[in-house]
């Protein structure tokens, strides 16, 4: 028999083997819990043992996301009408109770998607830094006063909401993106229809709730839940029906590219997140120990399954050897396992299954492009496991870290992101040669180069075409005052984060206030000043 908690979660009759419970999960749509119209689930399970169930779900159809669509556009008048404080306050609450339930969540999102206890602690306080700094943005939506080149006539501009926001991101990072995209645009007078990852749908149920505890009116904020190709796509397909004016998409690039063509069509803004190719330099003068720092967490830290993650290591051909050296003692002793039954893992498992699918396609490429093996060995399985894997391979999804040596451009495996634990290693001849190949890939997300000669930093920061730039710092890494994005395949130019994600969920609106109870045309009626002749004489002054 079920029952109903004081949260509202349902308990299911699910025995897991570690004793946790498993949810009934729900829709939420115009703030009331609902199933999918026609009856249909799925499970989320825990990627890192996959015998524990987290919960079963809606698998919602078009009907679904249309209601959820309804329901935002219903709610948008009201919401947007809030002065901008009042919507900064609720958001604000929405970092306490964040703050307060941190624990619980870091716990429920390293079961639900398998990342350690540690990174999923920064990623929930990513979500509070973002609540905590938007808080304060809802005082700061300011416009400008303009002079008129015409009497008795003021301007100005407003920012205004788009109206009802599509949101879309990916299950590696299921609290801070989310966070990224809708906390911005609340603040700004949108509503949402949040999409939930397939693969993190209790913890959005989570968080969605206690944004409606903080005080989020019914409607701002609907979440559904189902397959990118299910929910996902009927959202993206409302654009055609004028049912969204806006999608927030965080994912791979080919979704990105569909996604943009639809809104294009549409006019429709879109914010689209992509893929990277993240390259890493060492040059000479760089402190080696900390170069094999930064590259190491770069390239296995999430087990690879960042957007930021190391891809392509370019190591000036002076300090190859040296630096290869120190990298492959560190790759060979990686500690990996479930964080939330052993201590000191630096990655546990992969996302999912389709994840692990996925990432060893990319490790045949490697293969067959001719790319020298260093380590790595597939999936861990008791048969097959590194020294550093702690625990039962079988009950989750692992793999090896990987390293490819001799890498150069003309292989797949230098220009094509692989989502998982695997860097592929290029020698430079030079910084020149070095900045040249950093931009030799399609994308143009994240960058890092590690030298301690000043120029060199200057010409890096300068000549590198990405979105992210760290000088002696790793490819990894954001904080919620700082712009994070990319450009050519990695983005649209749009950006998530500080004061500038605001020019993604706002429109300026000019406003032109006639006082003098006539009619006045600029450019027309503006009174000429005609200039007079210089009487004095300037001829001595040369």
């Amino acid at each position: 028999m079920t029952h109903v908690l004081e949260t509202g979660f349902e308990i299911m009759e699910i025995q897991n083997p570690n004793g946790s419970p498993a949810i009934k999960g729900y829709n939420i749509i115009a703030g009331k819990l609902s199933q999918s119209s026609d009856g249909k689930t799925f499970m989320s399970h825990n990627p890192a043992w996959l015998d524990d169930s987290l919960g079963e779900f809606p698998l919602s159809t078009k009907d679904d996301v249309h209601e959820a669509l309804v329901a935002a556009r219903e709610a948008f008048p009201s919401w947007a009408s809030t002065p901008a404080p009042t919507r900064g306050q609720v958001i604000g609450n929405m970092g306490r109770l964040l703050m307060e339930r941190k624990e619980d969540l870091v716990r429920l999102q390293a079961r639900e998607i398998g990342k350690t206890m540690k990174e999923c602690g920064g990623e929930i306080q990513e979500a509070i830094d973002t609540c905590l700094f938007f808080q304060s943005e809802g005082r700061r939506l300011y416009g400008q006063t303009v002079n008129s080149e015409l009497p008795d006539k003021e301007l100005f501009t407003y920012r205004r909401p788009l109206g009802v926001c599509g949101i879309i991101n990916a299950c590696n990072f299921p609290s801070a993106v989310p966070f990224w995209k809708m906390i911005p645009a609340i603040m700004c007078g949108n509503t949402c229809v949040w999409k939930s990852p397939q693969d993190s749908p209790l913890l959005s149920f989570a968080l969605a709730r206690i944004m409606h505890e903080a005080g989020l009116p019914n409607g701002v904020i609907n979440l559904i839940h189902g397959k990118g190709s299910g929910a996902g796509q009927h959202l993206v397909d409302a654009a055609d029906l004028g049912m969204v004016d806006k999608i927030s998409f965080t994912g791979s690039t080919p979704v990105g590219k569909m996604i943009g063509e639809t809104c294009g069509r549409n006019l429709v803004s879109a914010s689209l997140e992509l893929g990277g190719k993240n390259p890493l330099v060492v040059m000479p003068s760089a402190n080696i120990e900390n170069a094999v720092e930064g590259a190491y967490w770069a390239g296995f830290g999430t087990a690879g399954q960042r957007c930021t993650s190391l891809g392509n290591l370019i190591i000036h051909e002076d300090v190859y050897d040296d630096f290869m050296s120190r990298f492959m003692e560190k790759v060979m002793a990686t500690p990996i396992g479930d964080s939330m039954r052993y201590e000191g893992v630096l990655y546990g498992s992969m996302l999912s299954e389709k994840y692990a699918d996925d990432f060893l396609k990319g490790l045949e490429m490697c293969e067959a492009d001719g790319a020298v093996k260093l380590w790595g060995s597939g999936r861990v399985t008791n048969e097959n496991r590194p020294t550093g894997f702690q625990g039962e391979a079988g009950e989750g999804v692992y793999m090896w870290p990987h390293v490819y040596e001799n890498v150069n451009e003309d292989m797949r495996c230098f220009h094509e992101e692989i989502f998982g634990p695997v860097v592929t290693v290029v020698k430079a001849k030079d910084f020149d040669d070095a900045l040249r190949l950093a931009n030799a890939s399609p994308f143009g997300l994240s960058s890092a180069c590690y030298t301690n000669d000043r120029l060199e930093a200057f010409r890096f920061k300068t000549g590198i075409k990405a979105g992210m730039t760290g000088i002696n710092n790793s490819t990894t890494g954001a904080e919620a005052h700082l712009p994070f994005g990319g450009v050519k395949e990695s983005g649209n130019g749009s950006r998530e984060s500080g004061i500038w994600v605001i020019e993604s969920y706002s429109y300026w609106h000019a406003v032109n206030d006639e006082l003098s109870g006539k009619l006045q045309l600029a450019q027309m009626d503006v009174e000429e000043i005609e200039m007079e002749e210089a009487d004095a004489d300037y001829s001595g002054l040369a």
